[in-house]
């Protein structure tokens, strides 16, 4: 194991220690009664510094500012991608940012736990029921109503239950279901919440690069570890989407790392601006790409979105809403792959 690694098993194990001592085997969460309007501060709290993990936040987040319409949420996150995700988001009054490394950031790592001590909040909420680190900072909050958001036996025959993104917001409902009911709505989509102005500036972004009227597919074509297919299905990929070039331009997004798995054979982009990114996905026809922060970003962009799994389980984070589809390349081929393509576009 390397050094990385050693430190964070160290800092998952440390968690999960004082985290059993302090919250037990304990499942009971004290019983929500209270006037829904009378509810001024809630905390969310997801302690992860990856792009996917925070937009998968969004639905609760717009959740929670529909059933509580006037609360500010506090937001206690890793590192700085918060800021941008919910740059938009004007009932997100706060977010608390952990340091990305804590042991080389002692000092801030301390102070931004203690910082959540400093206030109280009505409800304090675990966003991801895996989360150690999670159930321990609801538990230490100074929070009337405490969600650690633990399985719920009530919605075992739901069968999206486990999704991420819908996981807390199924237990939310059920928590709050004598007081404000919405057992019943659809789950929001991923939202960046991009301005007008962003969106415009996609699409003028996208029609620099392409001269022509013809609608955009967009691919991407990088994943981290395990995740990322290999160059070869790649390229067999990318030979039989061309049969759609004479209708459709075709653009890859490149990642942070400005590689390449069809070695740039299509239009490529490159940006390390996570909104402008956003904003010109917007405008694209269609995205197709692996299980990855980019995937989850045109998702949260409005764009029809096509996701590949392969290693991860697309029912813990695949695509969802419209005609998002998650697709498990472990049992279809790449001809399925091109007739889901052909029914979105």
């Amino acid at each position: 194991m390397n050094p990385k690694g050693n430190i964070n098993y160290l800092r998952r194990k440390i968690t999960r220690f004082f985290s059993s001592l302090i919250i037990g085997n304990s499942n009971s969460e004290k019983n929500f009664n209270q006037d829904i309007t009378q509810v001024k501060r809630i905390l969310i709290i997801r302690p992860n510094h990856r792009l996917g993990n925070a937009l998968l936040l969004t639905p609760l987040v717009k959740e929670i500012v529909k059933i509580f319409p006037n609360a500010e949420i506090h937001l206690f996150l890793k590192g700085n991608i918060g800021n941008v995700v919910f740059e938009n988001y004007k009932d997100v009054t706060k977010i608390i940012k952990l340091p990305r490394k804590a042991f080389t950031n002692l000092f801030d790592y301390f102070f931004s736990w203690l910082s959540i001590f400093k206030v109280k909040y009505d409800v304090s909420i675990n966003a991801n029921r895996t989360s150690s680190s999670g159930k321990l900072a609801v538990k230490l909050s100074r929070s009337k109503y405490k969600f650690y958001n633990m399985p719920n036996d009530n919605f075992s025959d739901i069968k999206d239950y486990i999704h991420n993104a819908k996981n807390p917001i199924y237990n939310i409902r059920f928590q709050i279901k004598n007081k404000f009911n919405r057992l019943g709505k659809k789950i929001y989509k991923l939202d960046i919440k991009l301005r007008e102005y962003e969106i415009e500036n996609g699409n003028k972004l996208l029609k620099s690069m392409f001269k022509d009227e013809k609608p955009v597919i967009s691919i991407f074509t990088f994943a981290t570890g395990d995740k990322c297919y290999s160059k070869n299905w790649w390229n067999n990929f990318y030979t039989k989407i061309k049969y759609f070039e004479d209708e459709y331009n075709i653009l890859e997004i490149l990642p942070m790392e400005n590689v390449s798995q069809i070695n740039f054979k299509a239009k490529s982009y490159y940006s390390r601006d996570i909104r402008e990114i956003a904003s010109l996905m917007s405008n694209v026809r269609l995205f197709i790409g692996a299980d990855s922060g980019m995937m989850h970003l045109a998702h949260s962009s409005n764009v029809c979105t096509i996701g590949l799994f392969n290693i991860t389980e697309p029912e813990f984070y695949g695509v969802y809403g419209d005609h998002n589809i998650s697709i498990n390349t472990n049992n279809n081929n790449l001809d399925y792959i091109l007739d889901r393509i052909k029914e979105r576009i």
